[in-house]
């Protein structure tokens, strides 16, 4: 079956799930394959651009990573996760500071999420 632009095999959305359905079984290079697909067909989807950045930092593209995960904070300023993977990113690259303001906003946006307070607690360890 055609979608609209004639891809095989559905749109966006069914790229999306397969991306997602692989970075679940711990295939992160083949999910970035699937998740690029999607964003191509829907490139201001945050949840795209979100699961595409998971999928770039879980294959150690973190410069890749950035910037999904920048696009999908832009997309979706309130989106937690996002803000969390752009602030791990970021202290991969080397932005330690920048690193710090995105896990600060995580972390007050999340409160109840172990993962933010403790990579947060990570990048400003030794910050005098």
């Amino acid at each position: 079956m055609e979608d609209a632009r004639g891809n095989v095999g559905g749109g966006a959305y069914d790229a999306f799930r397969e991306g997602t359905r692989l970075l679940e079984t711990a295939n992160p290079h083949a999910a970035a394959v699937a998740l690029e697909r999607a964003r191509e067909l829907e490139p201001e989807k945050g949840s795209i651009r979100e699961a595409l950045g998971r999928a770039y930092y879980r294959s150690g593209r973190f410069g890749d990573a950035e910037a999904e995960f920048a696009k999908a904070v832009d997309l979706d300023p309130v989106n937690d996760y996002a803000h969390f993977g752009l602030g791990l990113s970021l202290w991969r690259t080397g932005d330690r500071r920048g690193a710090r303001g995105h896990l600060k906003l995580a972390a007050a946006m999340r409160p109840d999420e172990e993962s933010y307070r403790r990579a947060l607690a990570e990048v400003t360890e030794g910050d005098g």
